[in-house]
């Protein structure tokens, strides 16, 4: 039997179901309720925040058969509920700009957005990566949303709304997609293994939900690469130290002591911790990341001692201490220059020749300077 991948499996059915975007839930499901429909949608924000989800949603919402006035969600039961979330409603077209971009692809969807829809009230477009236009095409396209037919609905999502034609952008209700927070993400992977019937330590939630960058899609991603071993346990269990050498992560007292060592100057041990570090196989990438992320919050509690957030909900105690006791080491203004040159090399590591060379100037520049 063929995987299904979590993010499709678990991909909201119901405005309820959506994780995050409190305020675009709240505008569009009071505007299906009052009947408010707009010809045209745009919905920008970074990748895997929901974008196509909530397009589905909404088509779903408004051609919904058994919808009553007055209510917003889809019932999930009518034909065209049913053939939204199979994938073969006739009345729903969904087009990738990135690869159908030409004046002659939008030509062909403006003659089949005038036909009427087959089985619903509305034909539906959804264009993703709509700034992947060519010029003639956004042109084209101007002119259809300009006028266009009373039974068609168009939602366009992107992820550059600022590479788009502002005339487009003006023409469509615009609603922007921010990235989730940890919290909401911690959220919705519980929600996952409960139904998989999957146990979990606390801290590898955590270490997901903070490699997933804002993205619900990522999070879901690596968690389904987590499950691999969650499953091979006699009783499936999410473990730590399994999560962290899947996602290539470092330690957090190992990174402690490469600045340990960075502060007391000692330029050789700092270099062969670094190296160590490399060989047991932590890419560059992570390592850079890692450290400019722990000195960060050494700067924060630096700043504030009584500093927190909920990203640091999963340090304990004792590295909190330990991060707010080596900033008595530097000052601030060397601290700053420090995490300068970390930012720096991350940016040269994916391009250089010896990729963990840029890490290896920033240890020695970080304590000759």
């Amino acid at each position: 039997m063929s995987h299904l991948a979590l993010y499709r499996k678990y991909r909201p059915q119901k405005f309820s179901d959506f994780v995050g975007q409190k305020h675009v839930v709240e505008a569009i499901t009071g505007a299906i309720s009052q009947g408010t429909i707009s010809h045209a949608y745009l919905f920008d924000g970074p990748k895997g925040t929901g974008k196509t989800s909530m397009a589905r949603l909404l088509a779903k919402a408004i051609n919904c058969q058994n919808r009553k006035e007055g209510e917003s969600e889809p019932c999930n039961k009518c034909d065209s509920c049913l053939d939204i979330n199979n994938g073969r409603a006739i009345d729903l077209l969904e087009i990738d700009a990135a690869s159908n971009r030409g004046i002659d692809d939008i030509r062909q969807l403006r003659e089949d957005v005038n036909f009427r829809p087959v089985k619903s009230q509305y034909k539906i477009l959804i264009l993703d990566e709509s700034h992947r236009l060519t010029k003639d095409a956004v042109n084209a396209l101007l002119k259809t949303l300009e006028e266009p037919p009373a039974h068609a609905v168009f939602i366009l999502a992107t992820t550059e709304v600022y590479n788009m034609l502002p005339t487009i952008v003006s023409r469509c209700q615009r609603f922007d997609f921010h990235n989730l927070s940890l919290e909401d993400i911690k959220k919705q992977l519980m929600k996952i293994l409960k139904a998989e019937k999957v146990d979990y330590e606390p801290e590898a939630l955590s270490l997901i939900a903070q490699g997933a960058q804002g993205s619900m899609r990522n999070a879901e991603s690596l968690l389904d690469a987590c499950l691999t071993l969650a499953l091979a346990h006699e009783k499936p269990m999410l473990k730590v130290e399994e999560v962290r050498g899947l996602l290539g992560l470092i330690e957090v007292e190992k990174v402690a002591g490469l600045v340990d060592l960075m502060a007391e100057g000692k330029t050789g041990e700092a270099i062969a911790s670094l190296n160590e570090l490399s060989g047991q196989g932590i890419s560059p990438t992570e390592l850079s990341r890692s450290i400019v992320n722990y000195l960060r919050y050494v700067l924060l509690f630096q700043i504030n001692p009584e500093f927190d957030s909920f990203e640091m909900m999963d340090l304990s105690p004792e590295e909190k201490e330990k991060m707010k006791k080596q900033g008595q080491g530097f000052t601030q203004e060397k601290l700053c220059s420090i995490i300068d040159l970390f930012l720096e090399a991350q940016r040269k590591v994916d391009y250089s020749a010896i990729s963990l060379l840029p890490l290896e100037l920033a240890v020695v520049r970080s304590i000759e300077t």
